[in-house]
């Protein structure tokens, strides 16, 4: 007669539990790994957002405040900035098919 080997054996209920919790363990180290990574790549870029932080926030305020008091000429320089951008792209769509 022989043993079963540990092996072929399923497993317990107990050791089931064990494996899903070390699974999850090294899936948090792995996340506090990779977030201190992303931190540290997007750091640059942090830092340059902080610093135009500021000036975007100022022309926004402006821009509302013509925009409260006069929308007809913000609205047509969006219309131009519109149709500019339309003009754009069908010159690099044409610049595209000649070349």
């Amino acid at each position: 007669m022989t043993t079963p080997k540990a092996a072929d054996r399923p497993l317990t209920r107990a050791e089931r539990k064990a494996a899903l919790l070390a699974d999850l363990e090294q899936q948090r180290i792995d996340m506090l790994v990779d977030s201190d990574y992303l931190l540290r790549v997007t750091a640059p870029l942090d830092n340059h957002w902080r610093s135009l932080k500021l000036p975007l926030y100022a022309i926004g305020g402006v821009v509302a405040f013509r925009l409260m008091r006069r929308p007809g000429g913000v609205i047509a320089a969006g219309r131009k900035a519109l149709a500019g951008y339309m003009l754009f792209r069908k010159f690099k769509l044409l610049a595209k098919a000649t070349s």
